[in-house]
């Protein structure tokens, strides 16, 4: 009986072991961190928080300081570790880079990509938008500032990154848009996440600022579940309902 017992506790072991799971995963999932991306702060995931809210969920946004990658995951894992249980991580364009990393947290069980990098360790933000530049970023959209922070231009900003808001919104992200440290962009990631826990990926098949070809690439690299909406890189505002229901998905399937 003893050694029955001890073979079902070792073959449980290596599962959890092999799955990157813990046991602590296998309650539902009723915490969901968002980060939000580069250029852009947490206030535009709104209408997706009341979304998620309203069915029950948990939201926290992470308005992380874009200073350096490794400043960007420490807020992330701040607002991980006040989670009352697991919680399902949301990354939106740079959010991705974070994700990835922050996403090794024990008490992570899914991630879900939104118009997003998905980066392989090694790899930094510019190597992977430079590997396959989207065609519709033109040069001078994005420029920096004396002291090396990156931000869009203003004038450009609807173009880029929200072609499919109103003007008055777009114009307004761009005059609230928070600068990344060119630290936050060179940086190369670790192991990530979505190496060993379940992901969901966002394609915007409109997306000026990450080549939608590359956002796929990388999707389907790290074996995510993939959803294309006919969205700008500003997604998450324009198709908030569609957003919403791939990250209720996601959490439905890692709560079982």
């Amino acid at each position: 009986m003893i050694s029955r017992l001890f073979s079902a506790a070792a073959l449980a072991a290596v599962v959890t072991a092999s799955t990157g799971w813990s046991a602590a995963l296998a309650a539902d999932i009723k915490n969901v961190v968002i980060v939000h991306g580069a250029f852009a702060d947490g206030s535009g995931w709104r209408k997706v928080s009341d979304i998620l809210s309203s069915k029950g969920f948990n939201v926290t946004i992470v308005q992380q300081p874009l200073t350096s990658l490794k400043d960007d995951v420490a807020a992330t894992r701040r607002v991980l570790a006040l989670q009352d249980g697991p919680a399902l991580l949301v990354g939106h364009s740079y959010g991705g880079m974070v994700i990835s990393d922050a996403g090794n947290d024990k008490n992570v069980a899914g991630l879900v990509y939104v118009a997003a990098f998905q980066p392989e360790k090694g790899e930094s933000l510019v190597s992977l938008a430079q590997s396959k530049p989207d065609p519709n970023m033109k040069p001078g959209f994005v420029k920096a500032t004396s002291d090396g922070y990156f931000y869009l231009d203003p004038n450009a900003f609807s173009e880029a990154f929200a072609a499919d808001l109103p003007q008055e919104d777009s114009s307004f992200i761009a005059r609230s848009q928070v600068f990344a440290s060119k630290a936050s962009f060179t940086t190369k990631a670790g192991e990530p996440a979505w190496k060993t826990k379940p992901s969901w990926s966002v394609i915007a098949t409109k997306d000026r600022s990450i080549n939608p070809e590359l956002e796929r690439d990388m999707a389907k690299r790290a074996g995510s579940t993939v959803s294309e909406l006919d969205a700008s890189h500003a997604v998450y505002v324009s198709k908030a309902a569609e957003v919403a229901d791939v990250i209720l998905t996601a959490a439905e399937a890692v709560s079982k």
